[in-house]
């Protein structure tokens, strides 16, 4: 500035106070008032401003703004505008009072900061951004901070309603959609900050691309949106989001807009939380007045009010900065152009303090809200939002239920009506879970909550109990828990948590290396299992008569053709034996047993010699005898024989155990074995067969290599392969006997095993083998365990529900609730089943194998009743009866007087009775005392003779 533009300058001030002195009510200011393309309420309600000052001349102060409209990305050209402008009022001695900048963000908004702070020039900044924000005022000092001063727009402070919403409701993931109307550009970082929610902010897309823009936050797992904008933006997002079908209960829709009016969109059942923001009854008639009579309609209208009071509280600080003496006292008519401006040169603006100025009291009413002046990026007009749920059924509002407010701030919280009643606005944290059906971790049951039931589930029931959140099983298609080809895609569950479709992998899934690179488990909520085999259980044959069959068939007749030669032998010797008792009556007529040899007798003694009580009386005569002893060796040997081996027998039949382990798996033929296809038992046998051929190879790459002495080829010299082929002859056998696609295809292939030695075995993890072993009676788990690997929950990488289930895991085992279920779906199992106990060798002869020896005690006791029968039958009516007189006779001491008087009288029958006289018939019907001395009654040719 030259000395003459000074001393002009000076002039005129003192002019002006003068005037002012002696009445005059109006003070000029000179203001520039930048601005950016596309701000149109900013302009328009900057001009009702100064035509309210013009047309209300108590307030004293006129201006007429230098306008400069500059485009957010180009700040060259906003630059030049600036600098241009700036020089033409220096050039006409209009040095500006105040720089008014109402640029939003971006290149234009740090443009007008450099160049006011270069400058030195006094500013108030509409401009959105918190402390820090404004790069070109960030490191400005304390003195400067009073003449540059920002105050954020309400579009700038309305975004701090989500933070709030996002700590009450504790949402822990959100997408937040914005339009032109609200600049987020600044608030990626600094909304959410310190806050554990996942959030995405991204401005909304054209309407044809919106559909697709929240397929894809869904795919982010984001169930809560919040939707910053018009009302006809925000009708546009619900409209599409009708169409993806997220209205329900797993999503929240929060719209959040500066316009009044009502929600409208064409959504056939939603429920939106809107927040609008709400005038003050004290501030209405102010507003009202404001544009009926300027024409402020501008919309948004809080924004437009916001310009305009920002507008004349500008003017009115400077006017009364000027007043005071403050501008001259403070160094402001120190100016110099952008050409002279050399980086270092900026002029100082000592005390200079118009932040003061603006917020001191006024008699101008605030149009919508007083402003809140603190400092740089906290500095606001203070307003209310109202809070309500919008009811929207087949595209028309149904009911709005008022929920509370909020006032405008930093950190402000909910003022809310009923604060129970806001849950039921939430969306309910509901997961997906995918799953494959394996008993008893996971099984389908339509009677059951969530259509499954199993251990699994009660897992997951109770986890969700804990963290408090809800969820949705769906079984994977292909039911695999997940296998890498050889092109590295994955399937089944792990595919699902690729693909962000699903957000937890539940079931008996083990944890693999591979699968932990792509995505992430749990801490392990169940033992170590491992790989077992499962084969038919063997049954030892039955039978009633299985002691028959200790020896066999030929050896049985050959014992019973000797009982029958020994029996006819001993009735012959004794027949012609003159030293048997039949022939030799008189000589052994003082033995008290007597014992004639008859064929009947002779078979008697036989059969009686092979049990315990013994034959009884033996022959007499020597050969008879001879013939015994020998019978009672052969007996003793065969008895001695028999139940040796049928100890043994029985013995034999229970260890009968082909295979009992994986080793005597793969060294036999006649069993197929497999595991299930694409399964973890299937990577593993598969794995360790290419290990093998990639050792194999290895190591004849080693033993051929030229390059070797003679003394290191030595030590690779061995007669036998240094690295077994086992795994790889077990392979070639699977996939020779083609493995099963499910369990059931398996367990039926089991089953249709011929024996425990001839059919086919399967290979898989023990739990699912044990389980199988329990309910059902046919099926046994062979083997130890090995290959043994944790189950574990698998959840997407990355996801922060690892820690939380990590910590809910833990706290199920700390109060043994792990055990619990463990004890409920393996020890109580309501579907196993109480098998019959097969014979082991601590078990006794079971009734199945010696119950025919209580058939033959019944067979005998039967014939015996049969032969009663017929022997009553026999005596009683085969015979006639005759009743003949009977005269006392000798007393006859002795049976052996029957054969003297049998010769005198040729009877052809004797009846001997009692002592005392006695009645007999041709029957042979008598009552007497059986004892000797009795008499004998003859029966000859149907004539009765009595015997004295």
């Amino acid at each position: 500035m030259s000395i003459l533009e000074y001393i002009t300058f000076a002039v005129l001030s003192v002019l002006s106070l003068s005037i002012n002195t002696k009445g005059q009510t109006t003070q000029n200011i000179n203001v520039l008032f930048v601005n950016e393309e596309g701000n149109l309420v900013a302009e328009k309600a900057v001009d009702v401003a100064v035509n309210y000052i013009k047309k209300n001349n108590k307030l004293g102060v006129n201006t007429e703004p230098v306008k400069v409209i500059g485009n957010r990305s180009d700040a060259s050209a906003l630059l030049d505008s600036l600098c241009s402008s700036y020089n033409d009022m220096l050039a006409s001695s209009m040095f500006p009072h105040l720089v008014l900048d109402t640029t939003m963000t971006g290149m234009a908004s740090e443009t007008v900061k450099s160049f006011t702070a270069a400058l030195g020039l006094p500013t108030i900044s509409a401009s959105f951004g918190q402390e820090g924000d404004l790069r070109q005022w960030r490191n400005i000092d304390e003195n400067e901070k009073e003449y540059l001063v920002q105050i954020l727009p309400p579009a700038d402070i309305i975004p701090e309603i989500v933070r709030t919403i996002v700590l009450n409701q504790n949402i822990t993931n959100a997408a937040i959609l914005f339009d032109n109307y609200f600049v987020m550009d600044h608030k990626y970082k600094s909304l959410l900050q310190n806050v554990a929610t996942r959030h995405v902010i991204a401005p909304i897309k054209e309407p044809e691309k919106i559909g697709d823009q929240l397929r894809q936050l869904r795919k982010l797992d984001i169930v809560n949106f919040f939707i910053l904008g018009s009302f006809e933006n925000i009708k546009r997002v619900l409209d599409a989001a009708d169409s993806v079908g997220y209205f329900n209960r797993k999503f929240a829709w929060h719209a959040i807009t500066q316009d009044k009016g009502d929600l409208k969109c064409n959504c056939r059942n939603a429920t939106i939380m809107l927040a609008k923001p709400v005038i003050d009854a004290q501030y209405q008639d102010r507003l009202g007045l404001i544009k009926t009579s300027y024409q402020l309609n501008a919309e948004p209208e809080i924004a437009a009010a916001f310009y305009f009071d920002l507008a004349l509280y500008s003017f009115l600080a400077v006017k009364e900065m000027i007043a005071d003496g403050a501008w001259k006292r403070n160094n402001a008519t120190n100016y110099i152009t952008c050409d002279e401006y050399d980086g270092k040169n900026s002029p100082k603006r000592i005390g200079l303090n118009l932040k003061k100025y603006f917020n001191k009291d006024t008699s101008e009413t605030p149009t919508y809200g007083p402003m809140s002046i603190i400092s740089n990026g906290y500095s606001f007009m203070e307003f209310n939002m109202q809070l309500s749920a919008v009811g929207v059924r087949e595209s028309s509002s149904d009911k709005s239920i008022p929920l509370g407010t909020w006032k405008a701030g930093y950190d402000s919280n909910l003022t809310l009506l009923d604060p129970q009643n806001m849950k039921n606005y939430t969306a309910d944290v509901v997961y997906r879970i995918v799953t494959v059906e394996q008993k008893p971790f996971i099984i389908k049951d339509e009677t059951a909550p969530k259509g499954y039931k199993g251990y699994c589930i009660d897992l997951i029931q109770r986890i969700s109990e804990i963290l408090n959140f809800d969820y949705e099983i769906t079984p994977v298609s292909d039911q695999k828990f997940g296998n890498m080809d050889e092109n590295g895609k994955w399937n089944g569950v792990v595919r699902e948590l690729m693909d962000k479709r699903a957000d937890i992998g539940l079931g008996s899934m083990s944890v693999m290396a591979e699968r932990e690179n792509v995505i992430d488990f749990t801490v392990p909520y169940y033992d170590l299992v491992g790989i077992t085999i499962l084969m038919k259980l063997p049954k030892t044959p039955t039978s009633l008569f299985k002691f028959l069959t200790v020896l066999e068939n030929e050896v049985w007749l050959c014992i019973l053709a000797a009982y029958f030669f020994t029996s006819f032998l001993m009735w012959v010797f004794d027949r012609w034996s003159p030293y048997s008792y039949q022939n030799n009556r008189e000589k052994y007529k003082d033995d008290e047993e007597k014992r004639e040899f008859n064929l009947k007798e002779c078979l008697w003694f036989c059969m009686t010699s092979l049990t315990p009580q013994g034959g009884g009386e033996a022959p007499k005569n020597l050969s008879g005898r001879l013939v015994a002893a020998t019978w009672w060796l052969f007996g003793f040997i065969i008895i001695a024989s028999y139940t040796a081996n049928l100890a043994a027998f029985l013995t034999v039949s229970r260890l009968d155990t082909p295979i009992e382990s994986l080793d005597d798996l793969s060294k036999q033929y006649k069993i197929q074995y497999a595991p299930l296809n694409g399964s973890s038992t299937m990577t593993y046998f598969q794995r360790m067969a290419n290990i093998e051929a990639k050792f194999y190879e290895i190591w004849k790459d080693m033993s051929l290599n030229d390059s070797l002495s003679e003394v290191e080829r030595a030590k690779l010299a061995v007669w036998d392969y240094p690295v077994s082929d086992k795994y790889t002859k077990m392979w070639q056998a699977m996939k020779e006997a083609e493995l099963p696609n499910t369990l059931d295809e398996a367990v039926d292939r089991v089953r249709d095993s011929r024996s425990s030695s001839e059919g086919f075995a399967y290979l898989g993890d023990a739990t699912d083998i044990r389980y199988l072993e329990i309910t059902n009676c046919d099926l046994q788990m062979v083997g130890e365990e090995f290959s043994r690997k944790p189950y574990a929950i698998a959840v997407q990488q990355g996801s922060p529900l690892k820690d939380q289930f990590n910590t809910a895991i833990l706290q199920l085992l700390n109060r043994r609730e792990l055990e619990r279920l463990k004890e409920k779906w393996w020890s109580r199992n309501p579907e196993a089943k109480k098998c019959e106990k097969q014979d082991d060798q601590s078990d006794g002869i079971s009734i199945q194998n010696i119950g025919g020896v209580f058939i033959v005690i019944f067979v005998g006791i039967g014939l015996a009743c049969v032969t009663l029968a017929f022997e009553y039958w026999w005596y009683k009516y085969r015979k006639g009866s005759k009743v003949v007189d009977v005269q006392g006779a000798p007393h006859v001491k002795h049976p052996d007087m029957m054969s003297k008087i049998n010769d005198g009288f040729n009877a052809k029958d004797w009846q001997y009775f009692g002592r005392n006289s006695c009645v007999a018939s041709t029957s042979g019907n008598c009552h007497s005392d059986p004892l000797y001395g009795g008499c004998w009654l003859a029966l000859v040719d149907n004539r009765t003779a009595a015997i004295l």
